[in-house]
């Protein structure tokens, strides 16, 4: 089972935050480091100092690092044109020395698209774009050096683009797809992922999207196992019932309702929990969603008393 680290700047967190759990993630032996993309704080948080945007700070990082992958969860279409998209991730990945890994979604906190003016399509238009995003991006990284790139969609047109930079992962970095969706969901997964992720699910929710896009993936001529199945869980982990209770409390939860809806309780608990939402769906990737960047040694503790137990 691979462990990685998983951020929400948006709700507090400048770029020195983020560097030292992300220093953190690589020292103690977590497989990659993740962050959200998002311009505007969820809840009754400050927000404080505001927000960073992902591929900015994946840069910054992808130079301050040497072995974790990075990536987001998830990138949203309705925040950058997919040529623009296409360079800049690219470029990270050149940076990273091809340790990307690009997660796309539709886009859907509407609050963060009213504050900043961005336009939020209803769904099915936002699916649409979604779906151009895909081919626009993944066809400009595999469109060979020497050769160009053209797109007549309803939403994005290109016209003999040269499709440079090139990531220096061949043909592209893995594309990460997620969601609930029961139909166009899977189609597009089938069709563009290297790994399909389900946050925040019940294993029986989970282990039924997982089949879907299973199912999605054998119409289209993929082996499902060609996909890796992966899920993302909120953590708050603790020695003992007064360190688990400070972890829940900081980030605003009850310790109860996160046992029920996330991974919480000691390492011995958490590592039981895990193995029984393994059995049930299959997954081989966790993202452990951080939300209190501040305590380092909660990292520490998961590297020294779960991730051992789950190899």
């Amino acid at each position: 089972m691979e462990l990685r680290i998983f951020t929400e700047p948006q709700q507090g967190a400048s770029y020195d935050d983020l560097l030292r759990v992300a220093k953190k993630t690589e020292d103690a032996g977590f497989d990659a480091f993740f962050r959200s993309d998002h311009y505007l704080k969820m809840g009754s948080v400050s927000g404080l100092p505001g927000p960073t945007d992902a591929w900015v700070t994946l840069a910054g990082l992808a130079r301050e690092t040497s072995r974790i992958r990075l990536g987001t969860l998830v990138t949203a279409a309705t925040f950058r044109h997919p040529s623009v998209l296409a360079i800049s991730v690219a470029q990270v990945d050149q940076m990273s020395g091809g340790r990307v890994e690009f997660g796309l979604g539709s886009g859907w906190y509407a609050d963060e698209h009213t504050a900043y003016g961005l336009p939020l399509p209803e769904i099915r238009e936002r699916f649409d774009l979604y779906s151009e995003q895909l081919a626009v991006v993944t066809g400009l990284w595999e469109t060979p050096e020497g050769e160009t790139f053209s797109f007549d969609g309803k939403h994005y047109r290109l016209a003999d683009a040269p499709g440079l930079p090139k990531p220096a992962q061949r043909p592209r970095p893995p594309v990460i797809i997620g969601g609930g969706g029961k139909k166009r969901t899977p189609e597009l997964a089938a069709r563009y992922a290297n790994e399909f992720n389900l946050p925040f699910a019940d294993a029986g929710t989970a282990a039924a999207q997982f089949a879907r896009v299973a199912e999605a993936a054998n119409a289209a001529g993929r082996g499902p196992k060609e996909i890796v199945y992966s899920a993302a869980q909120v953590v708050a982990i603790g020695r003992d019932e007064a360190e688990i209770a400070r972890r829940a409390a900081a980030i605003g939860r009850e310790v109860e309702e996160l046992r029920q809806n996330g991974l919480a309780g000691t390492p011995a608990e958490v590592v039981d929990k895990i193995g029984r939402y393994r059995e049930t769906t299959g997954i081989t990737r966790l993202y452990l969603q951080v939300l209190d960047v501040s305590d380092l040694d909660h990292l520490d503790l998961i590297a020294a008393e779960v991730m051992p137990q789950l190899d």
